[in-house]
């Protein structure tokens, strides 16, 4: 597998050593889970959403009076 070359600034490599030193981890191995956690978030998002669209209609059902946040005005709540 190729490898890969990234850059960082002082400060940010800093910051990676100490995450890749407060997890016991060397910073290859560290970086590597970082890609691999990604991964997985995003596939957990994805499907989160998809079971968010599933249930959209019976939840509108059950609560006619809830209004979406991305349809809220400005300052208002849900009912």
């Amino acid at each position: 597998m190729p490898s890969l070359n990234v850059t960082f600034t002082e400060e940010e490599m800093e910051g990676v050593r100490a995450a890749a030193a407060a997890e016991g981890k060397s910073l290859k191995q560290y970086m590597h889970d970082l890609g691999v956690r990604e991964m997985q978030r995003k596939r957990f998002v994805a499907g989160a959403v998809s079971w968010a669209d599933r249930l959209r209609a019976e939840f509108d059902e059950a609560f006619p009076d809830e209004i979406p946040p991305s349809q809220r005005g400005e300052g208002v709540t849900a009912a």
